[in-house]
C-alpha cells in the first residue's frame, strides 16, 4: 500500500489536525507522511486578517502542492476553505463536527457581561467583533493573531481582559480548562464551517478518495453544505462578518445566520428550516440580501469597515 502524504499547516492546531486524521488513516493499515506547507496566512501575522482580504489565504499554496503530486491530500479547517473548490479539487471526506461554538477565555472574568467598561477584548474576527460590540458596545476590541498557545499566552500576560476563540481548536488541543464559557449562538453566531475539519483530494484521485470514504459524516456535511450555501449566496468569504449554524434535526435542518456591521450598529439575523440543506441556505441569503445585507457587505468589501486597531 503507497504512503500516503499529507500536506497541512504548520500551527500547533493544524498539526494536531493533520495528525488526528493520520492517526485514522494508520488504523487502516495506511502509511503516512506530513508534509508542512507554508500559507499566506501564515505569513502575514502583523496585519488583522480582513485587510489581508486573500480567499483560500490558507489553502492556496496547500492546493498548489497537491495540483503537483506533492501531497495527495490536505486537512483544513472547514472554514478556512473557500465556497468555490477549484474544479480539479473535491472534499473527499468530512469528519463528525466537534463544538461549532465560540469560546469566551479569561483569567478574571466568567462571561462578557462580567466585563468591565472598556474592557479590552482580542479577535482578529470582523464576525466576533460585530456581535461583540452588538453585546457590549463599550468594549475595545484588538487584533490577536498568532497560534492559539500564543494568544492565551498575551491573554495570561494582561495585554487582554478576555479572548474569544473557537471552541473546536481549544478543545482539541487539551486546553478547555482556560474556557469561562461558551456564548450562546443566539448571541455570537458562529463561522461558517466552523468545528468542522474537511479533507481535500484531487477529484481524479480514485484511490484517495476510496481510502478516505470512512471518515465522511453525512450529517456534518449536510450541515455544512447548508452553511456554505448561505455564504456562497451572499459572495462572502472567510473574513466577513458573516455567521451561520446549520443543525439537522431527523430529515429537518434548523439553520440560524448573520450578518452585520462590524462596529456592531447593524446585525442582521434569521433563523429557518427546510428539507434541502443546500436551498435553505440560499433562500436564507436571499432574506438577508431583501433586507439590505449587500450594503453591509459592499461597506467591507470597499474596505470602508472598520477593523480591530493595533494595541
Amino acid at each position: 500500500m503507497a504512503t500516503l502524504r499529507i500536506g497541512s499547516r504548520g500551527s500547533q492546531l493544524a498539526l494536531w489536525q493533520a495528525n488526528h486524521v493520520a492517526d485514522l488513516l494508520r488504523e487502516e493499515g495506511h502509511s503516512i507522511e506530513i508534509k508542512i506547507i507554508k500559507t499566506t496566512g501564515d505569513k502575514v501575522l502583523d496585519v488583522a486578517l480582513a485587510k489581508v482580504g486573500t480567499k483560500g489565504m490558507f489553502t492556496k499554496e496547500i492546493e498548489e502542492a497537491l495540483a503537483e503530486k506533492q501531497i495527495d491530500l490536505a486537512v483544513h479547517s472547514l472554514k478556512d476553505v473557500p465556497t468555490e473548490l477549484q474544479p480539479e479539487f473535491d472534499l473527499a471526506a468530512i469528519l463528525k463536527r466537534e463544538d461549532p461554538h465560540d469560546a469566551f477565555i479569561s483569567v478574571k472574568y466568567s462571561g462578557l457581561q462580567e466585563l468591565p467598561t472598556n474592557a479590552k477584548v482580542g479577535t482578529s474576527s470582523l464576525r466576533r467583533q460585530c456581535q461583540l460590540k452588538a453585546l457590549r458596545h463599550d468594549v475595545e476590541v484588538f487584533p490577536l493573531r498568532g497560534n492559539v498557545d500564543t494568544r492565551l499566552r498575551k491573554l495570561q500576560s494582561g495585554e487582554y481582559d478576555a479572548i474569544i476563540l473557537a471552541a473546536a481548536g481549544v478543545r482539541r488541543l487539551g486546553l478547555q480548562e482556560h474556557m469561562r464559557a461558551c456564548i450562546p449562538a443566539d448571541l455570537m453566531c458562529p463561522a461558517v464551517g466552523q468545528g468542522a475539519l474537511a479533507i481535500e483530494t484531487r477529484k481524479d484521485d480514485e484511490a484517495t478518495r476510496r481510502s478516505l470514504a470512512f471518515m465522511d459524516d453525512p450529517a456534518t456535511r449536510a450541515e455544512v453544505a447548508c452553511e456554505r450555501a448561505l455564504l456562497g449566496a451572499l459572495g462572502g468569504g472567510c473574513q466577513v462578518p458573516i455567521g451561520a449554524l446549520a443543525e439537522k434535526r431527523g430529515k429537518r435542518m434548523k439553520l440560524r445566520a448573520m450578518v452585520g456591521r462590524p462596529d456592531g450598529t447593524e446585525v442582521l439575523r434569521e433563523w429557518a428550516e427546510g428539507d434541502d440543506p443546500e436551498e435553505l441556505g440560499r433562500a436564507t441569503a436571499q432574506k438577508f440580501l431583501m433586507r439590505g445585507a449587500q450594503e453591509i457587505l459592499n461597506d467591507v468589501y470597499g474596505e470602508n469597515a472598520a477593523v480591530p486597531n493595533q494595541p
